[in-house]
């Protein structure tokens, strides 16, 4: 029989709690859970991608400098929908290798630019991606301050 989990909250956003599971491994460099606060608006943005203005890809060849711009990315499209990363409740990083330091370089850049705010995410090496060059991608929820109903 397993203790009860015995975690604690992080309150970052007013909406979005981070849960530490302590019987889990801390070896992990993110939350093992979040809950997002009845009432709250959710966003779900398209997977954040290394994509320039131009719609050319940023930094071929470049696993952290894609992962430093779908982060850019993906705090402009937020920022869209009313929401921060601060926000975010969860992601999943897409990194196109079998190589797992591919993989963990993406992750530190997209790791640090979240901060304190470790959300729960899910790291993955796939085959290819939808852009030409593009290595990764970043797919993200978010919690928010309900519209305001029009008057």
């Amino acid at each position: 029989m397993h203790p009860p989990d015995d975690h604690q909250e992080d309150p970052a956003s007013s909406y979005v709690s981070l849960i530490r599971a302590n019987t889990l491994s801390d070896t992990a460099e993110y939350a093992y859970a979040s809950t997002v606060d009845a009432g709250a608006r959710l966003v779900f943005p398209a997977g954040a991608c290394p994509l320039n203005d131009d719609g050319t890809t940023a930094a071929i060849g470049d696993y952290a400098g894609q992962a430093a711009k779908c982060v850019e990315n993906l705090r402009v499209a937020l920022a869209e929908a009313g929401a921060r990363l601060e926000d975010v409740a969860s992601t999943r990083v897409l990194v196109a290798s079998s190589s797992q330091a591919d993989l963990v370089t993406a992750w530190e850049v997209i790791r640090d630019a979240f901060g304190d705010h470790d959300v729960p995410s899910t790291l993955l090496g796939v085959t290819v991606l939808g852009y030409d060059d593009q290595l990764v991608e970043i797919e993200a929820v978010a919690a928010v301050a309900p519209a305001t109903p029009p008057a």
